[in-house]
C-alpha cells in the first residue's frame, strides 16, 4: 500500500474505520452556542438558507450588469463582483500598464460613473453585494458609497462585504501596490469607517481561499487566515475599538477542496478555533463576536481543462461539503472556468447546483447533519489541534506581518504545492482525466466547446469613455481633492472620507492611486 493512499492533503492519516475505540468523545455542544462547532445559528438553514452569491464580472459595466440582473432573476440571492486586473491594481483604462487586460478577467471600474452603470436598476439598499477587491478596496468602496448617495440611499442601509484583505495579496496573489504598513493602514481605515457608519456592511473578508488556491493545505489555510485576522484585529484595537465591536463584523472566506471529509471537518474546526481565539485571547464577551461567519468558494485550482464536464461533479461535491460544514454564503464555480470565463449556460448550471442542493437533497433540513459521525468528529478534533498548534507557532515567531515580510508563509505554501504536484505526477493522488481515465478525443471536445470571449475592442471603448468623463468634469475640484488626499495620507488621518470626496468630485481610480503613492511610495507597478 502506497504511503499517501489514505492521507488527506493536509497529511492526516485516514483510519481504516472510526469508532468509539479510536475516536475521542465528541464534544458537540449546540448550534448557535460557543464554541459553535455545529454552526453559528440555532436553526441554521431551516431559518435561512446560505446566501447563493455567484461571482461574476467581465468586459464593461453594462455587460456585467446584464449578467447580474440575469442571475438575480434566476434566483441568486447575493451579488459578487469580479474586477479586472487594472481595477485591482488601480490603473486607468488608458494607462500603458493596463494594455491587454481591460475587462479580461473581470469588469473594469475606473470612475464613479462606471460603478453607477455596473449597478444600474439594482436596488443597493435591498441586495447584498460582495466587492471582491483588495489593493484598491477602499477606492471601490468609496465608489459604491458614492453611487448610493447619488441615488438618495443612506449608506447605513447598504449590505454586503468588502474583501479588503491586503495581507493575502503579499502572501498569495501579488497585486499589492503600496508597502505593507500603508497597505494595512488603508485596509484598517475602510474597516474603521464602516464600523462607525455602515452597520450592515462587513468591511473585510479575511481570505484563506487565495492561499489555498496557491497550494497550501487545510491546516495552513486556517492558521494563516487566523494569523492575518489577528493583525487586523490588533490594528483596530490600537485605534480604540473593542474586540466585541470588531469581532461581529469580521467575515472570512475559505476554499473548498476535493477531500470531502477533511473539508467538512475543516469548517467545523475553524469555528471552534476562532471562537476560542476571540474569547480566550481577546476577551470578547458577545457571542456574535466569537461566531465565525464565512463565505466559501469551490476551488478553481481543482478544475481541469481535460474532460471539463467532470468539473461539474467536483463542484457539486465541494458545495455539498461546504453546506455540511455550515457555510453562510457559497459560490459554485462553473465547469468551463479552466478554459475561459464562464458562459451563461455554465453559470446557470453552477447556480442550479446550489439550488438543487438547497431544495432537493434534504441537507438543509437539520442542523449539522454529519455531527457525531466518528470520522468527521475525529478529523474535526485533529484539524482543531493542528491549526491551534500552527497558530501558536506563528505567534511565537512574532505574528504574520513579520513572517510575511520575511517571505516565510509564501515559501511554506510553495513547498506544500510542490509536494502535492509531485503526488499527482507520480500517480499517488488521482485526478480523473489528467493522470488516470483519460479520453482519446478529449482535445477535440475542448476545442469545440463554446467559451466566453471578451472583445479586444472593449479596451479602446473604455479608454474613450474615460477620456469623455475627464473632459466633462470640473478639473479644479478634482485637483484640489487629490491634493487634500495626499496631505491626509501624510497626516495619518482616516482616508476613507478624503477618498470619497475625491471620487465624488470626479477623480479616477488611477488618479487616487497616484495621490496616495506620492505619500506612500509604490512597490508594484509604480
Amino acid at each position: 500500500m502506497e504511503e499517501t493512499a489514505f492521507k488527506t492533503p493536509s497529511g492526516i492519516e485516514i483510519q481504516r474505520y472510526y469508532g468509539p475505540d479510536n475516536s475521542g468523545p465528541a464534544e458537540l455542544g449546540s448550534a448557535g452556542e460557543y464554541p459553535f462547532t455545529r454552526g453559528v445559528q440555532k436553526t441554521m438553514y431551516r431559518g435561512r438558507l446560505w446566501t447563493m452569491r455567484q461571482y461574476a464580472g467581465f468586459g464593461t459595466a453594462e455587460e456585467t450588469n446584464k449578467r447580474f440582473r440575469w442571475l438575480l432573476a434566476e434566483g441568486q440571492t447575493g451579488l459578487s463582483t469580479a474586477f479586472d486586473l487594472p481595477t485591482q491594481m488601480g490603473l486607468d483604462a488608458d494607462d500603458p500598464r493596463a494594455k491587454g487586460e481591460v475587462g479580461r478577467v473581470g469588469v473594469h471600474i475606473g470612475t464613479v460613473e462606471d460603478m453607477e452603470r455596473l449597478f444600474d436598476a439594482i436596488p443597493l439598499d435591498q441586495v447584498s453585494t460582495s466587492l471582491k477587491i483588495t489593493s484598491t478596496a477602499i477606492i471601490l468602496f468609496a465608489f459604491y458609497v458614492a453611487v448610493a448617495r447619488r441615488r438618495g440611499i443612506d449608506p447605513a442601509c447598504l449590505r454586503g462585504t468588502l474583501q479588503n484583505d491586503i495581507l493575502k495579496e503579499f502572501i498569495a496573489r501579488g497585486t499589492q501596490i503600496f508597502p505593507p504598513a500603508p497597505s494595512l493602514r488603508l485596509a484598517a481605515d475602510a474597516i474603521e469607517y464602516s464600523l462607525k457608519n455602515l452597520p450592515k456592511f462587513n468591511p473585510i473578508s479575511i481570505s484563506g481561499y487565495h492561499m489555498r488556491e496557491a497550494g497550501c493545505d487545510a491546516v495552513q489555510e486556517l492558521a494563516f487566515t487566523f494569523g492575518n485576522a489577528e493583525v487586523y484585529l490588533k490594528e483596530l484595537l490600537s485605534r480604540g475599538l473593542s474586540a466585541d465591536r470588531c469581532g461581529e463584523r469580521l467575515a472570512f472566506f475559505f476554499g473548498c477542496h476535493n477531500h470531502f471529509l477533511e473539508e467538512i471537518a475543516k469548517f467545523r474546526a475553524a469555528r471552534r478555533v476562532w471562537a476560542r481565539v476571540m474569547k480566550q485571547d481577546y476577551k470578547a464577551a458577545d457571542p456574535k463576536a466569537m461566531a465565525l461567519r464565512f463565505h466559501v468558494q469551490t476551488c478553481g485550482s481543482t478544475l481541469t481543462s481535460q474532460q471539463p464536464m467532470n468539473n461539474a461533479v467536483r463542484v457539486a461535491l465541494q458545495a455539498m461539503a461546504a453546506v455540511l460544514g455550515g457555510a453562510q454564503s457559497l459560490h459554485t464555480n462553473s465547469y468551463d472556468e479552466a478554459l475561459a470565463l464562464p458562459t451563461q449556460e455554465s453559470a446557470a448550471l453552477a447556480l442550479r447546483t446550489q439550488q438543487v442542493l438547497a431544495h432537493e437533497t434534504g441537507v438543509a433540513d437539520t442542523v449539522d447533519p454529519v455531527g457525531g459521525a466518528w470520522a468527521v468528529e475525529s478529523l474535526t478534533d485533529d484539524l482543531d489541534r493542528r491549526v491551534t498548534e500552527k497558530l501558536a507557532d506563528i505567534r511565537l515567531k512574532g505574528g504574520m506581518l513579520g513572517l510575511i515580510e520575511k517571505g516565510a508563509p509564501q515559501a511554506e505554501i510553495q513547498e506544500t504545492a510542490y509536494r502535492y504536484q509531485l503526488e499527482v505526477e507520480a500517480g499517488r493522488r488521482k485526478v480523473v482525466g489528467v493522470n488516470c481515465l483519460k479520453l482519446e478525443d478529449d482535445r477535440q471536445d475542448r476545442e469545440n466547446r463554446p467559451v466566453l470571449k471578451v472583445s479586444p475592442a472593449l479596451e479602446s471603448r473604455q479608454a474613450a469613455r474615460l477620456k469623455a468623463f475627464r473632459a466633462k468634469r470640473a478639473a479644479a475640484p478634482v485637483r484640489k481633492a487629490l491634493e487634500l488626499l495626499s496631505a491626509a495620507a501624510a497626516a495619518k488621518t482616516n482616508l476613507f472620507e478624503p477618498i470619497l470626496t475625491a471620487v465624488e468630485a470626479g477623480a479616477t481610480i488611477g488618479e487616487v492611486r497616484q495621490a496616495l503613492g506620492r505619500t506612500f511610495g509604490e512597490t508594484n507597478g509604480g
